[in-house]
């Protein structure tokens, strides 16, 4: 097991047709110094409010469980006992799949009545060894238990089963989508598509869910969550000229010796690159739209932006949890973060002085709280590694 594997995770849902809530709950948490990850993928009972209820009680009640270290089973039925009682069927109840991963350990996954997992490794399903525990108090609960080492380009992905009964009493799909049927599809989109990240894979589960269903709306609330194991992608966002500007030449240095993506912004962040090495800046007016300014394109550079108005607009959509299609500056900035696993921002600590007008936006922060603010939610939200360094 290499310790150095970045895990990418993402999960898609659609709720149940008719419904505005989600009747399936994902939740994931990172503990600790040692980047340990727990995550829970719950379905209650039928779907809609009262099965959003039991899921995302289910999923915080485990999430602490694990978290705490406690043992399964006696959690478990904690769990099952504290749910409400459903006034139709009189029981309560909710699936879940808990994954916990921590790096150079491996994974322990924990399956109760969800389909079971998919793991793709070297283009093919694994078929994996478990353990069957029955709850003593519970004769129907039935819990399996795997533990699994965990290899570059491994994909690990989580189904309700609203995915694996999509299409259900069609002529092509009598007995739904199944597990197979999603299993075959994964295959041939990574076979396609060697390096696709988690967030493009599950929502192309969830949209080939929905295309089976006769009315092309879905029948139960589908959720499918997938984790990429792979080798960091590392990403530089460089943002704002050094407080000193004989440190010019160093932080263009800095730039052109860092290995991976590299985006700058900020429109003296790139006179002061393009400068020091001897570039050329185009910018393209048409990629202008919605407020924000457009992109322009240097050679040797990923992505070049305006700096204030797109770092805020980038905070906001990532906040949102929004994957956005526009090719503005700020949606390609938040897609570009998002599908990074190591960020590292360089950010310069000169002032700015039209950024103090006290005309402009309430939250038009001053560049190192917008930097901070972005750093956060990639840290709790995406469960991205981040680092700040000033100049």
């Amino acid at each position: 097991m290499n310790g150095t594997l970045f895990v990418e995770i993402e999960a898609s849902q659609y709720n149940c047709k008719g419904e505005d809530i989600c009747g399936d709950a994902f939740r994931m948490q990172k503990i600790g110094t040692r980047n340990r990850i727990v995550a829970v993928l719950s379905d209650g009972l039928g779907h809609g409010v009262k099965a959003g209820i039991l899921s995302n009680m289910t999923a915080s009640m485990a999430l602490k469980f694990i978290t705490s270290n406690q043992a399964i089973v006696p959690s478990a039925e904690i769990m099952m006992d504290a749910l409400p009682v459903c006034q139709q069927r009189k029981i309560s109840y909710a699936t879940f799949t808990i994954v916990d991963y921590l790096p150079g350990n491996g994974a322990r996954i924990i399956e109760m009545d969800n389909p079971a997992f998919l793991l793709i490794r070297n283009g093919e399903l694994q078929n994996l060894d478990y353990r069957e525990v029955w709850s003593p108090r519970h004769q129907n609960r039935l819990l399996r238990l795997y533990e699994l080492d965990v290899q570059p380009q491994d994909r690990l992905i989580l189904l309700s089963d609203g995915i694996t009964q999509a299409g259900l009493g069609s002529d092509n799909f009598k007995l739904g989508w199944r597990r197979q049927g999603c299993a075959n599809f994964v295959l041939g989109r990574i076979a396609r598509e060697p390096g696709i990240s988690a967030r493009t894979l599950a929502q192309g589960i969830l949209d080939k869910a929905l295309s089976l269903e006769h009315d092309l709306k879905p029948g139960d609330d589908m959720t499918a969550a997938v984790f990429y194991f792979r080798v960091p992608r590392r990403t530089l966002l460089m943002t704002g000229p050094p407080f000193i500007k004989d440190r010019d030449r160093e932080y263009a240095f800095q730039f052109n010796a860092f290995r991976g993506r590299k985006v700058i912004c900020g429109g003296t962040s790139a006179e002061i690159i393009a400068r020091e090495t001897g570039r050329e800046i185009v910018t393209d007016l048409a990629t202008c739209a919605r407020g924000i300014p457009p992109i322009s394109y240097m050679d040797g550079v990923d992505l070049i932006t305006e700096g204030i108005l797109t770092l805020t607009r980038t905070a906001q959509l990532l906040e949102a949890g929004e994957a956005p299609l526009e090719q503005n500056g700020a949606a390609r900035l938040t897609n570009l973060l998002r599908d990074s696993d190591s960020i590292q921002f360089m950010v310069g600590t000169k002032i700015n002085e039209a950024h103090q007008d006290p005309q402009h936006p309430e939250d038009l922060e001053i560049r190192r709280n917008i930097i901070k603010r972005i750093a956060q939610v990639l840290e709790k939200k995406y469960l991205k590694e981040v680092e700040i360094r000033y100049l």
